[in-house]
């Protein structure tokens, strides 16, 4: 059982066993009793940034190292390095024989937002489609003063009588130019006289305030290429170019099954029970990733109520919270063993989430089972879930970047660690609450800092996982 919050035997892989707390005594004396974790002495100067995420891993790093089985002395094995995982992840939807193939659907511009383009985006029209108007005023031939028209020129009305040298009409933005036109004048910078001419306050350039035809685009020019993320610009875009629906990868199903008898869907803790923190959060969560997503189910400490959920879905990926250690009634391995599927990244080195893991299952469809605390369950989301999501959406990958710490983070002697932050100036912040059964420091974070083994000091360049609703994220306009 890895109940959402509680602290029981099942999450300890998300902390340090004492040969590891000794470890990081000897190379950290910050860690010893009596001093704060964090201040600025606490990691060694030539700690060096995380790997790139981006899925071009160390050399030294793969599963047939750090994901080797446990040894005959009993010793778990360290997990497979972090940014391998994530690299699995993706191989892993690239090798699926279903999920790797998943065919483009037409989808109306009201409901593509946060799709992927499956095709590019070519003009179907010139932008403007005609010569338009860039402000309210006059159309003017030749040289003023211009004798002006009774009747004015609206924007979509049909194409106005031309012009003649020493003539001019009104005419509103958006309105087609009358052909012959020289230039428009601006309401402003127009006077009339006694006559009933109209004079220039300032000199007329040709073609002053009048949109090209073509000024944007010409029909058949590439717009924007296939893997673009349909966002509300783009369907802007794609509607003035003359589209009605747009070919996308549609959003893949997602089932996600919230393990333990000791959770609560309401109310206050009490007599043991805790709320469930991870049922509320993980939907939408895996929405701003570009999955569809129904109801959660909540699933006992049972392990044959957990084998009808898992053999029973039809999504394209079953996320589990909890039961992916090995307690008494942690029953996500006996499960995938005995469906025979085929475990990718069994363990990851990165904490929290230590006990993270993702697997293939028989019919070529994938699970990510997540620790049950908290922070450790939104670790092995963005290592497992994001990435593996982001091959089946065909999302672009997004581009790493670093920002200096604004202090010190204490390291773990071999993992990984990801820290919450805030981004103030040029600066990435460590929030405090970053234990693995914390939601506190998440909750108020814009990214997590990738903290290399052995720790980053404060100044130095670390990478950044943003989250989605700090960057803007599309999935947070569809949930």
């Amino acid at each position: 059982m890895s109940a959402p919050g509680a602290r029981t035997g099942a999450e300890t892989e998300d902390d340090l066993d004492v040969e590891e707390a000794l470890a990081l005594v000897k190379s950290h004396p910050e860690a010893r009793p009596g001093r704060r974790p964090g201040s600025p002495s606490a990691a060694p100067s030539g700690a060096r940034p995380a790997a790139s995420s981006a899925g071009n891993p160390p050399p030294s790093a793969g599963p047939g190292q750090e994901g080797a089985p446990a040894s005959s002395s009993g010793r778990r094995h360290r997990g497979t390095a972090w940014p391998e995982a994530r690299a699995v992840a993706v191989r892993a939807v690239r090798a699926g024989t279903r999920a790797g193939h998943r065919e483009p659907v037409s989808v109306p511009l009201d409901a593509v937002l946060g799709l992927t383009l499956a095709a590019p985006l070519d003009a179907l029209t010139d932008l403007p489609p005609f010569d338009t108007s860039a402000m309210d005023g006059w159309a003017v031939a030749g040289p003023g003063p211009w004798t002006v028209r009774d009747e004015g020129v609206l924007a979509g009305h049909a194409e106005p009588a031309p012009l003649v040298d020493g003539e001019a009409v009104r005419i509103a933005t958006g309105a087609r130019v009358p052909a012959d036109a020289t230039a428009v004048l601006r309401s402003e910078h127009g006077r009339g006289d006694a006559q009933g001419r109209l004079h220039p306050a300032r000199e007329v350039v040709p073609g002053q305030d009048i949109r090209p035809r073509g000024q944007e685009c010409r029909s058949g020019d590439r717009l924007l290429p296939a893997g673009t993320v349909a966002t509300p610009a783009v369907l802007g875009l794609a509607a003035a170019a003359g589209y009605d629906t747009l070919a996308a990868v549609p959003r893949p199903r997602v089932d996600v099954l919230v393990l333990g008898d000791e959770l609560l869907g309401t109310g206050l803790p009490h007599d043991g029970l805790i709320r469930d923190a991870l049922g509320p959060m993980l939907p939408p969560w895996l929405r701003a990733m570009g999955a569809e997503t129904g109801g959660v189910e909540r699933v006992g400490d049972d392990a044959e109520a957990l084998h009808r959920a898992i053999t029973g879905s039809r999504a394209e990926l079953v996320v589990t919270t909890g039961g992916t250690a090995a307690g008494p009634v942690d029953h996500v391995h006996p499960t995938l063993r005995r469906i025979g599927a085929e475990l990718l990244v069994d363990g990851v080195a990165v904490r929290p989430g230590h006990p993270m893991l993702l697997a293939r299952l028989p019919d070529g469809r994938h699970l990510v089972g997540l620790p049950g605390n908290p922070l450790a369950a939104v670790s092995g989301l963005l290592t497992l879930a994001e990435p593996l999501l982001r091959a089946l959406t065909a999302r672009p990958v997004p581009e790493p970047y670093t920002l200096p710490l604004g202090d010190a983070v204490q390291g773990h002697p071999r993992d990984t660690r990801l820290v919450p932050v805030v981004l103030r100036g040029d600066r990435a912040l460590p929030l405090r609450y970053n234990g693995p059964a914390m939601l506190r420091g998440i909750a108020a974070a814009d990214a997590l800092a990738v903290v290399p083994p052995g720790g980053a000091r404060s100044g130095q360049e670390t990478e950044l996982l943003d989250l989605p609703w700090a960057t803007g994220g599309i999935g947070v306009c569809f949930t």
